[in-house]
This record gives C-alpha cells, structure tokens and sequence, in this order.
C-alpha cells in the first residue's frame, strides 16, 4: 500500500485529493491547521519547527514508511503595498512559510528519507499560474512563493532522478475553492473569467486527478514536468 503525505487535506483541492487516492488504496496521512480525526494531523506552518513535528509523526503514524509527499497546503491572501510595513512584511512572511519553507522542509525531510532507505520516492507540488505569469498588485508574496516552488521542483528533478526520486509540479489557475472564490469576488466577479478561453474556473476534482496521476502513475521519465491546468488562460 502507498503511503502518501498530503498538506493541505481539510478543503478545495486537497481534501478532493485525498479523496481520489483513497480510493485508489492509497494510505492517506493528511496535515490540516487543526485536526481532523485519525489520520490528519494538525500542524500550523508558520510555526517554524511545525514541518518537523509533521514529519515525525506522520512516520509514526505511517509505520516508519512514507511513499509519496504532496505539498498542497497553501495561503492566499491580499498584501496590498499601502499596508504598513510591518504589516505587509508580516503577511510576506507568513505566506512564505506555509507556501515555500514547510514545503522545503518536507522536501527535505522526505528525500533523506529515501536516500538513507535507499529507495525512491515522489514528491507532488501543488504551485499555481501565478509562478509562471504573476498575480495581482495585492499578491507579490504569493507569486514569489510559488515561483519559489517551481524552482526547488526542479531542482529536486534534477538532482535526485538516478536515485529514483522523482519530482512532479501542478500549476492550476483559478480554481473553484473558498480561497479562490474570494479572490474572483474582489477583482469583479466574472468579468474575470473573460481571461480564461475555457470559459470556467477549474474544479477541485480537476486538480486532484492530476495529483492521483503524479502520485500513483506517472512514469519515472516525466520527472520534472510541470502540468498546466489554467483552462488556457496562461499558455507556454
């Protein structure tokens, strides 16, 4: 059976996720802010040791094994630069930390994990359009976070392949979760929309089917991809 680490499992595209691999047979230890029951545990990445006390317990939990991570757990929400600056540094810093540095942290965790077992393993990042093409004047931090992931992606790609650890990245546009509902309504609703040819935002089972592929089927030669699923509104 797999054993998949998956952040971000109490909503939106997470919890749609855990439902798809679930139903694959796949273990699911799932992280949300505050627990869940068996099998989530809570932990709140913009406390700096929180990654570490994830890790170990989800290994615990896990039986000392775990298959696959997937960084899904993300923050998004307005920083406008007419924010005083220790509010706009402080809602920098916290997008930072749940978005890019619990991620690294796992990251870490789980490639040394599989490097001292001498087995492989995959890690899915859930990053967004807006690491390719940017965001709103309100959203620097969350762009940068994102882009931030593409690149630690790659890298992981890159340098851990001959050890069968494989790397994998999603970027979806809007998709329809709360977080992203929100967003619409504060830009004008659905005159934004008209920048997505697909004509509709993503849904989250959407997404998840991508994560399911990345986790479970993706073959080793696709490490490194990144899949776009933004109904055409960011083209590369």
């Amino acid at each position: 059976m797999t054993c998949i680490l998956l952040t971000g499992a109490s909503r939106g595209i997470g919890a749609a996720s855990r439902e798809a691999l679930e139903a694959r047979g796949a273990k699911v230890i799932g992280q949300a802010t505050s627990t869940g029951g068996f099998g989530t545990l809570a932990a709140d990445f913009r406390d700096p040791g929180a990654p570490q006390e994830l890790w170990q317990a989800a290994l615990d939990q896990a039986g000392g094994e775990i298959d696959v991570l997937v960084n899904n757990a993300g923050l998004f929400a307005p920083n406008p630069i007419e924010a005083s600056d220790i509010e706009w540094l402080d809602g920098w810093e916290d997008t930072m930390r749940i978005n890019l540095t619990a991620s690294a942290q796992l990251s870490r965790f789980a490639v040394k994990h599989w490097l001292e077992r001498g087995c492989s393993g995959r890690i899915v990042h859930v990053a967004s359009r807006a690491g390719h093409r940017g965001d709103s004047p309100a959203h620097w931090h969350y762009a940068a976070s994102k882009g931030g992931m593409l690149a630690m992606h790659k890298t992981i790609a890159r340098q851990y392949a001959a050890n069968g650890i494989l790397s994998f990245a999603i970027t979806p546009g809007f998709t329809d979760t709360a977080m992203a509902g929100d967003y619409l309504a504060s830009r004008g609703g659905a005159g934004l929309l008209a920048d997505i040819p697909l004509g509709r935002v993503a849904e989250p089972e959407e997404i998840a089917r991508i994560v399911e592929f990345c986790a479970l089927d993706a073959p080793p030669s696709m490490t490194g991809a990144t899949l776009d699923a933004n109904g055409a509104s960011y083209v590369r």
